[in-house]
């Protein structure tokens, strides 16, 4: 099949008279298609498919279609335009599918171009026997576009059908699956918040076509999110909607983007089920992820509801847009889907956990039975895709259950539907299945359309990717994990199921899947589900190979753990390797040793490993997929290397840096991917082993893209001109490096890190294996953590508060490869490794002895549980290893409850207290001694060192906190308690209690064992504590004995202790012990340090900016908590900001960290800083957290410093602020060459130091504070007596306070100014603050709103440039100056208008003129005639005016947490205001530079007059059930508010208001205007469709003199009368005089003029321009132009989106409108704009029928004699009702009718627009009539009259009334030619075609016409005389319809018609004369002669006989 999509042309020539009818004709191998034609169009849109059948033969090379565009002819042969010939060589080589040919041009016949172009699509489907191509992408689907845009300014650009935009060049830039575009997707629904939001979503449904099925009334539904709207009913196959619907939704972005989009077509006919004609659906989310968020003129193919398979049922064309997935395809127009076959093998689960009940289990085990719990589980897979399901059998029984079917998904391809959804599920016989888990195959990831390897530059766009690297969806043979809930089996609802559908993060392996994926492009006639073939699994044998790999994990730290609880240990584990509770795979040392968390001293809690740190081994069985995922490793290592050089490249730009060093960072940048890219390929596939065909594909794609990136880098090196502007480029290849880095048969689990606290899982973390696997292609493809310390911070599973609170942050070293390259380990580990056997001795005490009588079903000798038995002589080495020592006695002290247990260093502390009256003299406490909670301690001096430890130090006071110098902190003690709850380190007068730390450090003595080593507890099962009490009845001591390798040597040895350390075997039931005892007597590894480093750490906390408010007085009190490893500190708390500046240094003297310098160089430990909010009531709110590298220092003297760094502070997933800090780590060779300690600013309170705090200068700032707006109350109290407070960079200034809000909201002095000292790099500086307080009674200040303005830059400015910024606008200059008397002479000029153009030139002329719509602005232009500008957004949005804040921007005030305690802000006010800032000179003796803001307006009210001027709306939202809206207006000024509800218009969604309101107002008070468009309802309460606010005091005050747009020329009269108050040369005046120029200078009569130094004259301005009558003085006239040079608003209409507080984001439709502003104070305004619509004219348009003539004779008499019984009909079109008819000219036998009959037709009329107006109701019900503009056209009907049958129709003439055909004069004149000379625009017949609107009368002859055969015929000629006369005219010459009263004007007389015009039926007489005797007289005649003669005959034969006898017999005789 070869499809041809017709799409548009461009530039057609236009004709001599008229424009022509294009039709395009395409011809292939001597077969023509034509298009529909379009009437009177130079730049036509067909948009049609054309489709010619191949026959089953495929194109040559040699194929072309010729395209030939005519101009159409209703008569006679169409008109040749132009035509090109298009050569289809491509398709036919198989290169592509479809072919995009853009702006052909057209020829005409000699060759030569006509200046036209033409844009087609070509499709190719080549024949089923035809040889394909089998790297096509789509192997055989031609993606043709019948929807590309071109339909006017509304659809936008072409688009393709994936929406990709067609560049310039012709080059598609997407492809429909595509890399670029996957991206796009997560990243627009990234950028969304995941809370329930407001989404609209608008649906247009344009036309049908191909519907099937006969006489049909079709009728679209479309369903969305529970709403249904239907359009109206149409006839026809083909039918023409074009309406839109609205469909507002609030919910969750993830949950909308999964619902689909049903349109569905109906039959009204038809009331049985199967009315439904066909359907289509497409996910919501598709819309969002298209560009833009919309599908514009896209053709949907409509299936059948229930059966996919049945082929198209017709086209639906529709838009979709999205104001801020599993389906059939969007495709265009004319594509055929392909039938598709997925066909997924599935072969083998296995590792599936256990999901039944163990209770038949256990009943079995009583009885004897055989225990078997690790199946207790009936596995089958559910596979999903596009809604079709499709399920395995079920196995019951069986953990590693062999299913080997394959599931057979019969799809259309290529799909929308983008993943294929995997689910394991657990059969159960009762209740439902339970999910095990969900895995998805991404299509997107498995498939490619060969179109993603583009590059697109700023410079050029090169597709370097050719189709070769497409590919069908493949995948496998390979594994896929399962990931979900915890794998532990318990028989009460599990709390993470979700999780197993795949909803969120798996936290657990749950087992893996084997499956192969492959794509045929047929449809596969087999069963959906069958039996794979025994070839077949012996074939994926071979990637089942196992390859054993070795994992060990070093722990070297645990920290920010919460709170103590009980024991917490780590496991590791790998799929089901390592996981301590589950039973099916050896035990493996995957546990650290339970250890008690200890306190850090100021705030969390950490594990005390010290020197010691534990080991997990974790041995595994895997396929190696080695060159999969070293592939991943190297694109991900230039990546990440990409990444930082990307990093430091926006920091220079952000610092400012010179523009030499910002090409050395962007040139290195550039030079190190172009290295990397080339000196890191990713590895070759020849010799790997498991390969599958998608890694051969996904080679190639990978190889091809990082060559596109390599040459893109390469020409961007060569090409840029702004390397700013690269930045872009940068980060998209960044993220196409990432999604190449995606791997989809990755079968290798990842690793996750398991946090245990007891018994149980409370944290995990889940870390990709290839970030740890060790590779030996090369260094690049090693994971990024393999053998490397990396930092973790856990997390608990299916978090709602998305890491508000970290579990634990931990420090681990993982290294992860094949066990035969476990050697490799050696050069990554660091410490000494050991590994120990242990057990516990248990003893209980019965009647005070001490034995192992009372152990009470224990063993003598147990695991640490005490569960399992085991005995020192049974323990058997692992292989390979061997006893290195006897056991021994070694207690494990962390495990202990003792504070010191399990440390190696302790620190005693105990708290001196002292109270006194107030005032009075310190005395020791009651309590002299207490602990840090205030209970009784000993005396320092009662202390004794415990045994095995040793004093380091003595007591000293601890001063290295908030503390004085002297280290005491006050208190006051609060009733009922007894001891303070805060402390402060300054001493105050009230404080009553004070307290001191003192402390002691000691050690503990090495080799100082205890002998005895118990553990005591008072219950079994109890805490242990070292010392022995009364209580205690249990006790316990470890055993150990330390093993070694007997044949290797380093670390890697620990690999081989795999098993268990042996079993009793002399025990009964022994044969199932090995799984009993996993992980109980595995031993234990730990790595020993022999030496630590000492470092001293710095953290640099400057600043913070944009906090999250807190409390709900607008701010929070912050300090910042910052942790590294196991110390933390706190930062001093600020009071009330948003914005604080600590400028701390916070000093970790000695931080102790094992392991080797450069390691910890390469990766130190993150510093952790959180910030709080600090409250006196309650607990203090975490505000956010961020994370910071230290820069390390290996040598102290080294000369680099940190740079401080804004770092993000994430909260709750968000970002929340951000920080700017910084951290050194310096490795300590002794205290001297520490760097200086920063100076104090308190008690231990260090400042940042010089050489790290920003560099800072003297820095003016000036505040315009101009007044406040809006204030909503605060406390239930308005905003009464304000004042306003701005902080920046330490300094704080006060406005006077505003003594009444309601009266003058503005501030009496309004420039506030202070001297700051501010950072002179941008990127440091402090925000500046503004606090609005109010002055209440008693003295109360509360902040009532505040703001913060985080750049500065923007009011940065150069104090000597004097510009006009400051200044105020020329309107205010005035009212500032002097008040004077003031004239004002407008002069009046009478206007010179004809009554003509009075009709014809009006505003909406000069409106339609500005939009370019000639054809209704009438002559206006050719008048020369003013033009406004039609702005397309707001005036404050058009970038010129700079939002009109000029003079002073509006800042929003918010407020803190309101009270539903949501965290957003909200908006309580507005400040208008400005700033500047400038540099000041240190030197005191320099003059400082003029203030900026001077000259200042009164800030006094001022009374204006408002004009609203509301032109129309446009798609408004529809409130009312029909799609529609009754739409008025209405607006509020402050206490003023305008109704106009009386006027609303009917029905219409974009109404034309044409309303001015005139109000009047005092600014500001009433700054804000409000307008307002409601829909009017009869009986409920009117809706509100939406609203726009205008702050009319920022027009006011704008310099850019917004109150009144400039118009084009200066008119005295006219449509154009000047409205401003002053005249132009008064505004140019105030203008020089602001600007502080001289006056301007006229010479010439006011013809020339000098402004600025430059020189003007008006013939400059008005020499090719025509000049009206209206015109005023020249020297206004050339004032006013040389106003518009200056960069004012000009005259215009601004478009303003209307928003509802129902969807604040959503645009509920748009105003067209404009505002002026006029204070009275300086006069009155011109006279207003008339914008009232334009009104109809009532006008009727008379027709008499005279005669016709030639009329087709229809009928045959039943004389024989041809004939018709001729009527005439007529009517105007939209009027249907009012048809007119004659009456009948009964048995014309020439084709002649006499009629004399006249048809009268009112109608309104639009003369301007040359349009009928009509107005009638939709339906008899419905309420208001509905408006239509139709142009005026008469339509005539030829008719024959048939009594007994429906009326025969004879011909037709359609006449424009504003282009009217001339008559002919005689009917032998007239012929159908007539017409067709004006279609074609004949020179000749110009004159005949005339308006009958200026003619008002003419008569003569027209023909009627008539299609036979596809062709026009005469049907008849019809004589008439038109007259079209006013209303007016109509009364004074009346006339009647038909020959009625008053028949005069003219008088018609009866017709005289021939006497043979009757109707048979009722007149018998005259048909006996004219019918019967006319034709039959001889035959009446002969039979009359005939009968006399028979009669006679008769007689003679009857009286014969008589005669004779008579004669014979003579009886007379």
């Amino acid at each position: 099949m070869l499809r041809v999509v017709v799409e548009s042309a461009k530039g057609l020539p236009k004709k001599k008279v008229g424009q022509p009818d294009p039709i395009t004709t395409v011809v292939f191998k001597e077969e023509k298609k034509k298009t529909k034609w379009i009437d009177n169009e130079l730049n036509p849109v067909w948009n049609e498919v054309l489709e010619f059948d191949l026959k089953g033969t495929g194109l040559d090379s040699s194929s072309y279609i010729d395209v030939i565009v005519k101009d159409y002819e209703t008569i006679g042969k169409d008109k040749f335009i132009g035509s090109t010939k298009i050569s289809l060589k491509d398709l036919a080589a198989g290169q592509t599918k479809s072919l995009p040919s853009r702006n052909i041009p057209l020829a005409n016949e000699s060759g030569q171009n006509i200046g036209a172009t033409i844009n087609l699509v070509i499709g190719y489907d080549p024949p089923a026997n035809a040889a394909p191509n089998l790297n096509d992408p789509l192997a055989g689907d031609a993606t043709v576009d019948a929807g590309g845009g071109g339909g006017g300014g509304e659809e936008g650009d072409e688009t393709l059908p994936d929406g990709g935009q067609i560049g310039s060049s012709g080059v598609p830039s997407g492809q429909p699956v595509n890399l670029r575009q996957r991206f796009n997707r997560s990243q627009n629904r990234q950028r969304l918040v995941d809370k329930p939001q407001d989404f609209q979503i608008r649906v247009r449904i344009i036309e049908a076509r191909q519907l099937s099925g006969n006489n049909i009334k079709p009728v679209v539904k479309v369903h969305v999110c529970g709403q249904t709207h239907r359009t109206r009913i149409k006839r026809g196959n083909n039918p023409f909607f074009d309406e839109i619907f609205f469909y507002n939704v609030h919910m969750l972005p993830s949950e909308l983007f999964d619902k689909p989009i049903s349109f569905r077509v109906y039959n009204s006919y038809s009331l049985r089920a199967d009315s439904i004609m066909g359907e289509f659906k497409l996910d919501v989310g598709y819309v969002y992820d298209e560009p833009a968020h919309c599908v514009l003129r896209k053709w949907l193919l409509l299936n059948e509801a229930d059966d996919s398979s049945s082929g198209a049922k017709g086209y639906l064309k529709v838009n979709s847009q999205m104001t801020f997935t599993e389906s059939n395809l969007l495709l265009p127009a004319g594509m055929t889907l392909r039938w598709a076959t997925l066909s997924l093998k599935v072969f083998r689960a296995e590792d599936i956990p256990q999901m039944d009940d163990a209770f038949i289990q256990s009943m079995k085990e009583i009885f004897g039975g055989e225990e078997n719990k690790k199946n207790l589980v009936d596995p089958f897979l559910e596979a999903c895709f596009a809604g079709k399901k499709l399920c395995t059998q079920i196995i019951e029984k069986n953990a590693n259950p062999e299913w080997n079917q394959v599931l057979n998904l019969q799809v259309k391809f290529p799909s929308m539907c983008e993943r294929v959804k995997l689910t394991v599920f657990d059969w159960d016989r009762l209740t439902r299945n339970d999910a095990i888990g969900t895995t998805y195959l991404n299509l997107a990831k498995i498939a490619s359309s060969g179109g993603e390897i583009e590059v697109s530059l700023h410079v050029s766009t090169a597709t370097t990717g050719q189709s070769e690297v497409g590919f069908l969806p493949a995948f496998g043979p390979c594994y896929v994990n399962l990931y979900g809930s915890p794998r532990e089996f318990t028989g009460l609802p599990d709390p993470y199921e979700d999780l197993n559908y795949g909803n969120g993060e798996g936290v657990a392996y749950r087992g893996r899947i084997l499956v192969e994926l492959s794509t045929k492009l047929e449809r596969n006639a087999d069963k959906t589900v069958d039996s794979i073939h025994s070839d077949d699994i012996l074939v994926v044998q071979k990637y089942q190979r196992r390859r054993k790999y070795s994992l060990c994990a070093v722990f070297y730290s645990a920290s920010m753990i919460q709170e103590p609880g009980e024991p917490i240990q780590f496991e590791v584990s790998i799929g089901n390797y390592g996981n301590k509770l589950d039973t099916t795979c050896k035990p493996l040392a995957s546990t650290t040793q339970y250890s008690r968390a200890v306190f850090d001293g100021n705030h969390y809690y950490y594990l005390p490993w010290v020197n010691t740190k534990p080991v997990v081994v974790v041995l595994s069985y895997w396929e190696d997929i080695s060159h999969r995922l070293d592939s991943v490793n190297i694109i991900l290592y230039i990546t990440h290397r990409l990444e930082s050089n990307l990093e430091a490249f926006k920091t220079a730009i952000l610092a400012k840096v010179s523009e030499n060093q910002l090409v050395e960072v962007w040139l290195k940048l550039l030079n190190q991917l172009i290295e990397d890219l080339e000196s890191f390929p990713t590895p070759e596939l020849e010799s790997s082993s498991n390969l599958t065909s998608l890694d051969i594909q996904i080679k190639k794609l990978r190889d091809s893209a990082l060559t596109s990136i390599k040459d893109g880098a390469r020409r961007m090196r060569e090409e840029a001109r702004e390397i700013r502007d690269t930045l872009p480029d940068l980060e998209t290849w960044v993220d196409k490096l990432k999604l190449l880095a995606e791997e989809p048969q990755n079968s290798m689990p990842d690793v996750i890190i398991w946090m245990i606290r007891g018994e149980k899982r409370v944290a995990y973390s889940r870390i990709p294996a290839h970030q740890l696997l060790y590779s030996t292609y090369s260094e690049q493809a090693c994971g990024q953590h393999c053998g490397k310390i990396q930092t973790v911070f856990l997390k608990y599973p299916m978090d709602k508060n998305k890491g508000l609170k970290v579990p634990v942050q931990i420090r681990v070293n993982m290294w992860l490869g094949l066990s035969a390259h476990e050697k490799k380990f050696n050069s990554y580990s660091e410490g000494t490794f050991s590994v120990f056997a242990e057990l516990y001795e248990n003893q209980a005490q019965v009647f005070g002895k001490w034995g192992t009588t009372g152990l009470v079903g224990r063993h003598k000798f147990s695991d640490v549980t005490g569960k399992l038995k085991l005995k020192q002589e049974h323990f058997l080495p692992p292989r390979g290893w061997e006893w290195e020592s006897d056991w021994f006695i070694d207690p494990e002290k962390a495990l202990l409850t003792e504070a010191d247990a399990g440390h190696t260093e302790f620190m005693d502390e105990v708290y001196q207290n002292e109270s006194r009256f107030p005032g009075g003299e310190w005395k020791a406490a009651s309590e002299p001694f207490t602990d840090v909670n205030g209970e009784k301690s000993r005396n320092p001096g009662e202390f004794d060192c415990p045994p095995g430890w040793m004093w380091e130090d003595k007591w000293t006071v601890d001063d290295n906190r908030a503390v004085d110098d002297q280290g005491w902190e006050y208190g006051i003690t609060i009733p009922p308690e007894d001891k303070p709850l805060s402390w402060v380190s300054a001493e105050k007068v009230y404080h009553v209690h004070r307290r001191r730390r003192l402390v002691r450090a000691r050690k503990r003595a090495r080799d100082q064992g205890d002998p005895e080593g118990w553990e005591f507890s008072s219950l079994i099962g109890w805490k242990f504590h070292k010392k022995e009490r009364s209580s205690d009845t249990f006790r316990r001591r470890r055993w150990r004995r330390k093993m070694a390798p007997e044949n290797r040597l380093g670390a890697s040895a620990i690999f081989q202790l795999e098993g268990a350390l042996g079993v009793d075997t002399e025990e009964k039931g022994s044969k199932d012990g090995a799984t009993k005892l996993f992980g109980a007597n595995t031993p234990t590894v730990s790595c020993s340090f022999d030496r630590s480093h000492m470092y001293h750490l710095r953290v640099y906390v400057y600043q913070a900016q944009n906090l999250a408010s807190m409390d709900k007085d607008s701010f929070s009190d912050p300090y910042a908590h910052v942790s590294f490893l196991h110390l933390s500190k706190t930062t001093e708390s600020l009071q009330a900001t948003l914005n604080p500046t600590w400028d701390q240094t916070l000093i970790f003297s000695d931080v102790e960290i094992y392991g080797d310098p450069q390691s910890t160089a390469q990766r130190p430990p993150d510093v952790v800083l959180e910030f709080y909010d600090k409250d006196q009531v309650g607990k203090d709110e975490l505000l956010g957290r961020s994370v910071c590298a230290p820069l390390v220092k290996l040598n102290p003297g080294m000369d680099q410093t940190p740079k401080l760094l804004w770092q993000p502070i994430i909260h709750k997933g968000q970002k929340a602020g951000e920080a700017l800090v910084a951290a050194e780590l310096i490795l300590k060779s002794g205290e001297s060459n520490l760097p200086l300690v920063p100076p104090k600013r308190a008690e231990n309170l260090y400042m940042v130091p010089q050489g790290i705090r920003p560099v800072v200068q003297l820095t003016a700032v000036e505040i315009l504070a101009w007044g406040l707006r809006n204030m909503k109350p605060y406390q239930l109290a308005s905003v009464s007596s304000p004042s306003l407070v701005v902080e920046c960079g330490g300094q704080r200034v006060e406005s006077a306070i505003i003594k009444n809000m309601k009266k003058n909201p503005n501030f009496p002095s309004s420039v506030l100014f202070i001297k700051v000292l501010l950072p002179k790099e941008e990127m440091y500086t402090p925000p500046i603050v503004l606090k609005v307080i109010d002055h209440r009674p008693f003295g109360r200040k509360p902040v009532v709103g505040q703001c913060t303005i985080t750049t500065l830059e923007q009011f940065r400015c150069d104090p000597y440039i004097v510009t006009a910024e400051g200044a105020m606008s020329s309107k205010m200059a005035l009212m500032a100056s002097p008040s004077k008397h003031l004239s004002i002479n407008m002069e009046e000029k009478t206007p010179l208008l004809e009554t003509q153009e009075k009709e014809t030139v009006d505003w909406w002329s000069k409106f339609y003129a500005s939009t370019g719509d000639q054809q209704k602005c009438g002559p206006y232009l050719k008048k020369g005639y003013d033009t406004l500008k039609l702005f397309d957004c707001e005036l404050e949005d058009v970038p010129e005016f700079k939002g009109l804040t000029d003079f002073c921007s509006t800042f929003k005030l918010l407020r803190g947490k309101n009270e539903s305690g949501d965290d957003d802000p909200s908006v309580v006010g507005e400040l208008k205001g400005s700033f500047k800032v400038y540099p000041l000179s240190d030197d005191p003796g320099v003059v400082p530079p003029p203030r900026q803001f001077r000259e200042l307006p009164e800030s006094g009210p001022q009374e204006c007059l408002v004009r609203i001027y509301v032109v129309r709306a446009i798609d408004l939202q529809p409130k009312d059930n029909n799609g529609s809206c009754d739409p008025y207006i209405k607006m509020s000024l402050g206490r003023n508010t305008v109704d106009d509800r009386d006027h609303y218009l009917p029905n219409t969604t974009s109404p034309l208001f044409g309303r001015m309101f005139e109000m009047t107002c005092f600014l500001p008070q009433d700054k804000d205007l409000k307008i307002s468009v409601y829909d009017y309802d009869l009986l409920t309460r009117d809706e509100k469709v939406g609203e726009t606010v205008i702050d009319l005091e920022n027009r006011f005050l704008s310099r850019y003199n917004s109150y009144c747009g400039l118009p084009q020329t200066y008119c005295i009269s006219g449509i154009n009368k000047w409205r401003d108050q002053l005249k132009p040369s008064e505004i140019l005046n105030n203008l020089a005089r602001l600007k502080g120029l001289s006056k301007p200078r006229t010479e010439d009569n006011g013809t020339s003029l000098t402004f600025n130094g430059k020189q003007y004259t008006l013939a400059e301005f008005e020499d090719n321009k025509e000049i009206h009558e209206h015109l005023g003085p020249a020297l206004e006239r050339l004032s006013l132009h040389v106003l518009r040079k200056q960069g004012l608003v000009p005259e215009h209409v601004e478009t303003r989106t209307l928003y509802s507080s129902f969807q604040p984001n959503i645009s509920q439709g748009k105003l067209q409108m404009w505002v002026d502003i006029f204070p009275k104070s300086i006069g009155l305004p011109g006279p207003p704009f008339d914008i009232t619509p334009r009104k109809p004219k009532k006008y009727f348009l008379r027709a008499v029928v005279w005669n016709t003539t030639d009329v087709t004779l229809d009928e045959t008499s039943i004389t024989g004699e041809r004939m018709s019984d001729i009527y005439v009909k007529g009517w105007m079109p939209g009027m249907e009702e009012d048809k007119q008819k004659t009456d009948v000219h009964y048995r014309s036998l020439d084709g002649d009718g006499n009629f004399n009959w006249r048809f009268v037709f009112g109608f309104e009329y639009l003369p301007a627009e040359q349009l009928c107006l009509v107005s009638k109701k939709e339906h008899f019900w419905s309420l208001d009539k509905t408006e239509f503009r139709i142009p005026p056209k008469l339509i005539i009907q030829i008719w024959d009259n048939d009594k007994f049958s429906l009326d025969d129709y004879l011909g037709t003439l359609e006449l424009d009334l504003r282009n009217l055909v001339g008559p002919a004069k005689t009917p032998e004149k007239c012929t159908l030619k007539m017409m067709d000379d004006l279609e074609i625009g004949a020179p000749h017949k110009m004159e005949q075609a005339k308006s009958l609107f200026a003619q008002q009368s003419v008569r003569g002859w027209w023909p009627c016409s008539i299609e036979q055969d596809g062709k026009k015929v005469l049907g008849g000629k019809v004589e008439m005389t038109l007259e079209i006369i006013g209303e007016a005219d109509a009364d004074a010459k009346p006339a009647g319809k038909g020959r009625d009263d008053p028949n005069m004007n003219p008088h018609l007389d009866p017709p005289k018609r021939p006497d043979t015009s009757f109707f048979w039926f009722t007149n018998p007489c005259k048909t006996m004369k004219f019918i019967v005797w006319k034709r039959f007289r001889c035959l009446f005649i002969g039979l009359i002669i005939l009968t006399i003669v028979v009669l006679f005959l008769a007689i003679l034969l009857y009286s014969l006989p008589n005669y004779i006898s008579m004669k014979i017999v003579k009886p007379l005789q």
